[in-house]
């Protein structure tokens, strides 16, 4: 199988990749912004994963400019470069994110729960209908909503574990708000089933099936790192410095469940917080 990937240096591009040739297949990196319909000819698939990273600054109008911008531009650049290919891909694995849901409290959110409000749920949905203008050219579209991606480098792990190491780690706010995560194996697995299952299409939440709170996950990371999980971040200051960001990605959370993959059969080789973090640092 020859599969075009945007993003092919990014956390999970990079790891897709390495699967992929391992299985003796051909990954193809592709820039962020495909406008070369030569690039796209006889590939048998793409998997979309351009998009500025979502954390680490505070939300300013120019920063959400980006954000939205990095994936709902380059991924209707691509759709219609995919028109334009004399022979186009028969898969689009385009990526989004559970951030489509929104701050939902307790409710338990599958593919057919609606969008939630904020930022995160429009850029979500605006880059999810570019992504969807591909059925229009016979193109099986694939949306794969992603949680929080669990690996030793890169993703947000790493940052989340930093405060933990200097012995100053513990849970976000009040440790209520719901955390849906995904080990780094199995989120490539996902996209190496959405790639190979005909049958799939739609959006499919690429979530582990065990979400935990915020305080659940603190106490996981810092049994995984050897370190006591006793601290927590004000919510104050964290909208202090954050602002928008704060509310949305840190003191609020979604509770996702992959309805859609575990009816398609799917065994997640890490389903629980606790093996997935001793993998990733042990």
């Amino acid at each position: 199988m020859k599969c075009g990937i945007t993003g092919m240096s990014g956390l999970i591009g990079s790891a897709l990749a390495r699967s992929l040739r391992a299985d003796g297949h051909q990954p193809i990196g592709l820039p962020r912004s495909v406008t070369d319909p030569a690039l796209l000819d006889r590939l048998d698939a793409v998997v979309n994963l351009a998009g500025a990273p979502i954390a680490g600054q505070r939300w300013t109008a120019a920063r959400k400019s980006e954000i939205r911008e990095s994936r709902v531009r380059a991924t209707r650049d691509l759709v219609q470069t995919l028109g334009r290919s004399s022979t186009p891909p028969t898969a689009l694995i385009s990526g989004s994110a559970i951030g489509f849901y929104g701050v939902r409290g307790d409710e338990e959110l599958d593919e057919n729960s609606p969008r939630g409000t904020g930022f995160l749920p429009e850029v979500a949905e605006v880059w999810e209908k570019e992504a969807q203008a591909a059925a229009k050219l016979g193109v099986r579209v694939v949306l794969v909503r992603t949680g929080i991606v669990l690996a030793r480098e890169g993703g947000a792990l790493p940052e989340m574990a930093k405060p933990f190491r200097a012995f100053a780690g513990g849970p976000i706010g009040e440790g209520t708000q719901w955390m849906s995560w995904i080990h780094l194996v199995d989120e490539v697995r996902v996209i190496r089933l959405a790639l190979d299952f005909s049958a799939l299409d739609g959006p499919i939440n690429s979530t582990a099936p065990n979400p935990v709170r915020n305080e659940e996950f603190a106490h996981e990371l810092g049994k995984a790192l050897k370190r006591p999980s006793l601290i927590k971040a004000p919510a104050f200051a964290l909208r202090a410095v954050f602002g928008e960001m704060a509310n949305e990605l840190l003191l609020g959370g979604q509770r996702v469940l992959p309805r859609r993959l575990l009816q398609a059969g799917f065994q997640f080789q890490f389903p629980n917080l606790g093996l997935a973090l001793a993998d990733v640092f042990g």
